[in-house]
C-alpha cells in the first residue's frame, strides 16, 4: 500500500518511506565517531510528535538518528522528514550573526549589542509616537512552549504591547475555536490509540498517508478490520487506500454532515445518555429537518442512498466510531461549524470519551497545541481569560509581575494585525520562526504592506526566507536540535526536545534572545525567574493549576522522559504512570453547566465560485511526505529534495486536459484575481473535472489564494478559489 507518492519529471512514483527501526542511514561509522551515547528528542516537524533517538559522538554532538522503538506515539517508525531532521542544521544559509539594514539599504552583519539597541530604540520610538497597539508580533507553532510563553509574557507584560498572534492561526484556529465553543475549553478528546481501536474511522479533509504517515501506520495496525471512510473532493493517497471514498464537491462537507445527522435523528439512532449531557439538541433537531440527503445532493455531489448508508455506519451502537479531520476542514471559511458538525455527531451517537471514538483534530505543527495553551496570544497563558480579573491576579502572583501589567485587552487576530498594518495603525512588526511573506493567503498583498512598516524584525534560523530578506533587522536563532524545551502533540502529549548541536556563529536560542531583550528593554527584573527553559516550565506548570490543562503532577523534564511523554491533564493527584488519557469519560464538560453545546449555522456559499472568466476551482494541500510548509527546512536536505519535484506542478483531470489540449508536463499559467504563477501539468485521475490541485509548498501558490476567513476562528480559507489556466 502506498504511503508516499510524488510527481517526477518521469511520471508518478510511489514508495513506502515509513521505516522500521534499524540502521537506516547510519552505514559504517568510523571508530573515532562511534556514538558514545544516545539521547531522545521529539521531531520538530508535524504534531504527530514522534520521538527520535539521537546518536551522539564522544563530544555530545548528534551524528545520526533513528526512531525510538518504545515510544507510544510512533512505535519505532519515522517518516522521511524525521529521518532527515538533522540536515537543515548544517545549511550554509543559516543566520549566524545579527543583520541590520544599513543606509544603503543592504542587510549587513553587526553585533548583538548593536542589534539589541536597534530593536529597543526603534520599537520604543514607535510606541511613544503611536501607542501600545502600534507594534505586534507574529510567531509560531514550531518552538518549545517555554519560549512561546516567555515571548508572550515579555511582549505584553514587560514591553507593554497588546497585539500578537501565531501561525497556528493558519492551521489549528478552527479546531481550537470549535472545541472552546462546544466543550468550554480547547480540548481534543482522543488518543492515537483510538486509530487502532475503532470499528469505523472517518477522515474528513485528512490525507494521513502524506501529511501524517505515522498516524496512517497506526490505522494499519488496527486489528478490528475497520471501515475507513474518507470524505475529500480529491482522490488522495488516503482516499485510494480507504474502504470508501466520498468524493464530495469542494466545501460541501457541512451540508453532508447535516444530512448524515438528519438521518440519524430521524431514525432515532441516538445515545440518550450522551445527549443528556448536551445543550441545544432540540433546536438542532429542528434545524436539520431541512437537510434531507436528497435536498443536499446538488451541493455535495453525494447520492442520497450513499448518505443514508453512511449515517447507518456511523451510528451503529455496536461499533466504535472515530472522526478525524485536518486542514481540509480547518482552512475554510466555515471550518468552525464543520468541525462542530463532527462534534455534534459524536455527542448524538455517544462516540466520545470511549476507546476508538471521538471528534479528533490532527494538528499541523509540532507544537501548535503548546502555542494554543501557553503562548499568551489568543488566551491568557495557561488557557486563562484575559477578561477575567481572578485569572489576571493568579498569573500576576505566580509570575511576580505587577497586576497592572497584566493586560485585560485581547489581541487582534493574524489577519486583523495585517489589516492594521495596511491601515497604518501598526507600524512595527516582529516575526519569530515563521515566514508569512510566503505562507499567508494572497501573498502579493502582504508583500505590499511591507511599505507601511517603519520597522520589521525577523527572528529565524535562516537569513534567506522571504520574510528575512525584507527585514530591517534579522536576529539569528538556534534551531530544533540546538535547544531544549517541550512540545505538545495532537493527543495532548508533552514530550521533550534536547540540544545535540551547538548553534552556529552568534546564533542564540530564542529563549536567550528574549532574555537579552528583556534586559535591554529595561523590564528584566519582571522576568528574573525565567533563567532557563526548565525554570520556565515550572512556572508554566504552576500557572496550569486548576485548569483543564493542569500539569502540576509533572515533576520535571526527566519525569516526562521516564514516562514516554505525558498527556494533559496530569494534575498533582494523578497516578504516576504512563497511559492513554481520553477526555470526557465521565460525560462532564468544561462549561458551567457541565454540558457540551451543540452549535450550528446554515452552510454558506463559496466566497469565490468559478465563473466564465475563472472556470476552475483551485484546491491546495500537502504535496508529499518529504515536503514541509514553506520548505525553509526540507529544501536544505539533499535527500528530501530528491523525493519531490523542484518546481511547482498542477494536477488536472484528463478530460479537462483533453478539452484544453494540455499535454502531460506542459508548462501552464494559472491565474486568479490576485496573481499568477507557472506550473507543469500533471494529468491525473486524482482531481474531478473543473478542479485543479497545487501543492502548498511552493511560494507562488499563495499569489492565487483568496483572503476569506472563518468568522469564528479567523482562519484563512486556503482550500478553494477560482482560477484560470492558459498554456505557455
Amino acid at each position: 500500500m502506498s504511503l508516499f507518492s510524488l510527481k517526477s519529471h518521469n511520471g508518478p512514483l510511489t514508495k513506502d518511506l515509513v521505516q522500521e527501526p534499524g540502521n537506516f542511514g547510519l552505514g559504517k561509522v568510523p571508530s573515532r565517531l562511534k556514538p558514545a551515547t544516545t539521547t531522545t528528542s521529539i521531531c520538530g516537524y508535524c504534531a504527530t510528535g514522534c520521538q527520535l533517538k539521537l546518536h551522539l559522538d564522544e563530544n555530545g554532538n548528534a551524528i545520526n538518528l533513528s526512531p525510538q522503538a518504545g515510544y507510544p506515539v510512533n512505535l519505532g517508525m519515522a517518516c522521511p522528514k524525521g529521518w532527515q531532521a538533522l540536515d537543515p542544521l548544517d545549511s550554509p544559509d543559516r543566520a549566524t550573526a545579527p543583520l541590520l539594514r544599513d543606509e544603503s539599504g543592504k542587510l549587513a552583519e553587526t553585533d548583538w549589542k548593536t542589534a539589541l539597541e536597534a530593536f529597543t530604540t526603534r520599537f520604543k520610538s514607535i510606541k511613544e509616537k503611536h501607542g501600545a497597539e502600534s507594534v505586534a508580533f507574529l510567531s509560531t507553532g514550531q518552538i518549545p512552549f517555554e519560549e512561546m510563553a516567555f515571548l508572550g509574557c515579555l511582549f505584553k507584560f514587560g514591553m507593554g504591547f497588546i497585539h500578537a498572534d501565531a501561525n497556528t492561526r493558519q492551521c489549528m484556529a478552527t479546531a481550537a475555536t470549535a472545541y472552546k465553543q462546544s466543550f468550554g475549553f480547547d480540548a481534543p478528546p482522543g488518543s492515537y490509540a483510538d486509530f487502532e481501536e475503532s470499528d469505523v474511522i472517518v477522515l474528513v479533509g485528512a490525507n494521513l498517508c502524506i501529511a501524517h504517515p505515522i498516524l496512517w501506520q497506526r490505522v494499519m495496525r488496527n486489528k478490528r478490520n475497520p471501515q475507513i471512510i474518507v470524505i475529500d473532493p480529491r482522490s488522495t493517497e488516503t482516499a485510494q487506500a480507504a474502504t470508501q471514498h466520498l468524493a464530495l464537491k469542494p466545501k460541501g462537507d457541512l451540508a453532508l454532515l447535516y444530512a448524515i445527522t438528519h438521518c440519524i435523528l430521524r431514525d432515532g439512532r441516538i445515545d440518550e445518555a450522551s445527549i443528556a449531557n448536551t445543550e441545544g439538541i432540540e433546536e438542532f433537531s429542528e434545524f436539520v429537518k431541512d437537510y434531507s440527503p436528497k435536498s443536499v445532493e446538488e451541493k455535495t455531489g453525494i447520492p442520497a442512498a450513499t448518505v443514508e448508508a453512511i449515517a447507518r455506519d456511523v451510528s451503529d451502537p455496536e461499533k466504535r466510531v472515530s472522526w478525524w479531520w485536518t486542514m481540509g476542514v480547518n482552512q475554510s471559511y466555515e471550518g468552525t461549524r464543520t468541525a462542530q458538525a463532527i462534534i455534534n455527531l459524536c455527542l448524538i451517537t455517544g462516540n466520545i470519551g470511549k476507546p476508538g471514538t471521538g471528534p479528533n483534530s490532527v494538528t499541523g505543527q509540532c507544537n501548535a497545541m503548546g502555542s494554543r495553551l501557553f503562548s499568551n496570544t489568543t488566551s491568557l497563558i495557561g488557557g486563562h481569560d484575559f477578561g477575567n480579573e481572578a485569572h489576571r491576579r493568579k498569573v500576576s502572583g505566580i509570575l511576580d509581575i505587577p497586576y497592572e501589567n497584566i493586560t485585560s485587552q485581547t489581541s487582534l487576530a493574524y489577519d486583523e494585525i495585517l489589516n492594521a498594518v495596511v491601515d497604518g495603525k501598526i507600524k512595527g512588526l516582529w516575526i519569530i520562526a515563521t515566514n508569512p511573506f510566503h505562507s499567508w493567503v494572497d501573498s502579493e498583498k502582504i508583500a505590499m504592506l511591507r511599505e507601511n512598516l517603519d520597522f520589521l524584525v525577523v527572528q529565524d534560523m535562516y537569513k534567506t526566507t522571504e520574510s528575512a530578506r525584507l527585514a530591517d533587522l534579522v536576529l539569528p536563532a538556534a534551531a530544533w536540535g540546538e535547544k531544549d524545551g517541550c512540545f505538545i502533540n495532537s493527543e495532548r502529549r508533552l514530550g521533550t526536545i534536547k540540544p545535540v548541536r551547538k548553534a552556529p556563529g552568534q546564533a542564540l536560542t530564542d529563549f536567550r534572545i528574549f532574555r537579552l531583550i528583556a534586559d535591554a528593554w529595561g523590564c528584566g527584573e519582571h522576568f528574573k525567574k525565567w533563567t532557563h527553559s526548565e525554570a520556565a516550565f515550572l512556572l508554566i506548570r504552576e500557572i496550569s493549576t486548576g485548569q483543564p490543562c493542569d500539569i502540576t503532577g509533572i515533576r520535571d523534564y526527566q519525569h516526562i522522559d521516564e514516562k514516554g511523554g505525558i498527556q494533559w491533564p496530569f494534575p498533582g493527584k494523578s497516578p504516576d504512570e504512563a497511559k492513554e488519557r481520553r477526555l470526557f469519560e465521565d460525560g462532564k464538560f468544561y462549561k458551567p453547566s457541565g454540558k457540551a453545546s451543540i452549535l450550528f449555522s446554515p452552510p454558506a456559499e463559496l466566497p469565490e465560485p468559478p465563473d466564465e472568466k475563472y472556470p476552475f476551482l483551485l484546491l491546495t494541500g500537502r504535496g508529499t511526505s518529504s515536503q514541509w510548509h514553506t520548505q525553509s527546512r526540507t529544501s536544505k536536505s539533499k535527500l528530501l529534495k530528491k523525493l519531490y519535484p523542484e518546481n511547482a506542478y498542477l494536477e488536472i483531470n484528463i478530460r479537462d486536459a483533453e478539452r484544453l489540449g494540455i499535454k502531460d508536463g506542459q508548462m501552464l499559467c494559472i491565474s486568479s484575481r490576485r496573481g499568477e504563477m507557472k506550473a507543469s501539468a500533471y494529468i491525473a485521475p486524482t482531481v474531478q473535472e473543473g478542479q485543479i490541485f497545487l501543492p502548498m509548498h511552493y511560494p507562488e501558490v499563495n499569489r492565487l489564494t483568496h483572503s476569506s476567513f472563518d468568522p469564528h476562528s479567523r482562519q484563512p480559507n486556503y482550500k478553494a478559489c477560482a482560477v484560470e489556466i492558459t498554456s505557455i
